[in-house]
C-alpha cells in the first residue's frame, strides 16, 4: 500500500534565517533555527562519514523514538544494528522553532538508491545547550521534494508579557540509564514555554499520524500534519 503524505504549514510566509533568527529572551533562552540547520547538516554528513545508524545513535536523545513501523526507543533498537553499505542522504529545507528555542522541528527530503522521501525530525535543546533529536518521522514519496531557493527558519509567537506558563510535568524517578515503559500507541511533547507542541499516534498496523501545533496570533494553531499508512514489511521510513 502506498503511504500518504500531508503537510500543513505556513511555507508561503517562510523568511530567510537571518530575518527571524536568534530572538533574545532573558532567562528563557532564545530561538535560533540556524542551530538545528547546522545540526541536521552535521547529522547528514556523519551518516556518510561514520555510517547511517552510527550517526543516528550519536545524535539521538536517550529517550528518542523512531518507527519500525511500531514506535520504539531509538537507542535500544539501534544499539547493535550494523550500518548499511550505502547511507541515506538528506538535506534540511525548513526549521520551525518554539519562541524560546527549546524545541524545533526540521523538515526536508531524503534520497537512497531507487527511492526518495521526506522526513520530519524534532530536536530538543539539552542542558549543555546542544540539540538532540527526540523523534524521527518520515516516509517515501513517488516524486522527490523540490529544494527551496534558500533555507528558512520560522519562529512561534512568544507568550504575552505576564501570561502564566503551564507547569512542567514532574519527571518520573528512574534509575540511571533506565527508560520509562513506552506507550506504542501515543507520545507527545512540548517546548518549555508551551509555544510548540507535538503528538504522534500509532495503530497496531503501523499507520501513524504526527501533528505539530505552534503559537500564532495569540493561540495554538496547526503547523504540520503528516499521515502515514501501514507500510509493507521491511519498508524503511527514512
Amino acid at each position: 500500500m502506498k503511504r500518504s503524505f500531508a503537510l500543513i504549514a505556513l511555507l508561503a510566509l517562510a523568511q530567510p534565517l537571518a530575518a527571524r533568527d536568534r530572538q533574545p529572551l532573558p532567562g528563557r533562552g532564545y530561538a535560533n533555527p540556524s542551530a538545528v540547520i547546522a545540526a541536521e547538516v552535521a547529522f547528514a554528513q556523519a551518516a556518510q562519514d561514520k555510517g547511517q545508524w552510527t550517526a543516528f545513535r550519536d545524535t539521538a536523545a536517550p529517550d528518542a523514538v523512531m518507527f519500525e513501523p511500531a514506535m520504539v526507543y531509538a537507542q535500544q533498537v539501534l544499539k547493535d544494528r550494523p550500518n548499511p553499505a550505502v547511507a541515506v542522504k538528506w538535506q534540511p529545507h525548513i526549521v520551525w522553532s518554539s519562541c524560546d528555542g527549546s524545541l524545533m522541528v526540521s523538515h526536508s527530503a531524503w534520497q537512497r538508491p531507487g527511492s526518495v522521501g521526506y522526513f520530519t525530525t524534532l530536536w530538543q535543546r539539552q542542558k549543555d545547550g546542544k540539540y538532540k533529536w527526540v523523534l524521527d518521522h518520515g516516509d517515501s514519496l513517488t516524486e522527490a521534494l523540490a529544494a527551496p531557493e534558500m533555507l528558512s527558519g520560522l519562529v512561534a509567537d512568544c507568550p504575552a508579557r505576564g501570561e502564566p506558563r503551564l507547569p512542567a510535568p514532574k519527571p518520573i524517578k528512574l534509575r540511571k540509564g533506565q527508560l520509562p515503559p513506552l506507550d506504542p500507541a501515543h507520545r507527545s511533547g512540548k517546548s518549555s514555554d508551551g509555544t510548540l507542541a507535538w503528538e504522534v499516534t500509532v495503530d497496531p498496523s503501523g499507520a501513524r499520524n504526527l501533528s505539530v501545533n505552534w503559537r500564532k496570533e495569540g493561540e495554538m494553531q496547526p503547523m504540520l500534519i503528516e499521515s502515514v499508512d501501514a507500510p509493507p514489511p521491511s519498508a524503511p521510513a527514512r
